[in-house]
């Protein structure tokens, strides 16, 4: 029997972003399908007025809030705005991403679970960029202009518990959002 040396860190944490690649991967398929309630997204239909459709389904607040989408048919994308100045490590910024998008995606589900925009995100794979940013400052400026735009916008603060000093503010998810609305606000920024 022959012994294998003992896993690197590197690759323990290329599996573990693999399997929670795959998993949120299944995960948001299931959700499409209607496994977890609801009812399951369909397909576009083709019809130029299949938006409309769609946002008959929600209710009067969600229709204010996605008001300033209006006429904005292209995909939508998540950003994912990470701050570089305070040195994280990769997998310190992939576990503040993970949590990002899931406040941005837990927004849409408790305050308008049947959005167009958060059906168009699902079903064109859910496409999420990650960007930089120098400061906490311009973080939050990039939070206010988003909300200012009508898309959900969160900044994630740390707990404290491994690298970063508990409540710094590291990672500003916003949206989804469609991408001409998103690059009003993050459309300077560099890929990180």
């Amino acid at each position: 029997m022959t012994e294998h040396p003992p896993p690197t860190t590197a690759s323990i944490a290329i599996a573990c972003a693999l399997v929670a690649g795959v998993t949120g991967y299944f995960v948001g398929q299931a959700k499409s399908l209607g496994i977890f309630g609801g009812s399951p997204i369909s397909e576009p239909s083709g019809e130029k007025g299949s938006e409309a459709d769609d946002s008959d389904e929600s209710s009067d607040e969600d229709d204010a809030a996605l008001s300033e989408f209006a006429g904005h048919n292209e995909e939508c994308k998540m950003v994912l705005v990470v701050r570089t100045d305070l040195g994280m490590t990769k997998g310190k910024i992939g576990a503040q991403c993970g949590h990002a998008t899931l406040a941005c995606y837990k927004h849409f589900l408790k305050t308008s679970p049947n959005s167009p925009i958060l059906r168009r995100w699902e079903r064109y794979g859910q496409m999420k960029v990650a960007l930089q940013c120098k400061s906490e400052e311009e973080l939050e400026t990039l939070q206010a202009q988003a909300l200012s735009l009508g898309m959900a916008a969160h900044i994630i603060h740390d707990a404290g518990r491994t690298q970063i000093a508990s409540g710094s503010a590291t990672v500003l998810g916003i949206g989804p959002a469609p991408k001409s609305v998103m690059d009003k606000v993050t459309g300077g920024l560099k890929l990180l």
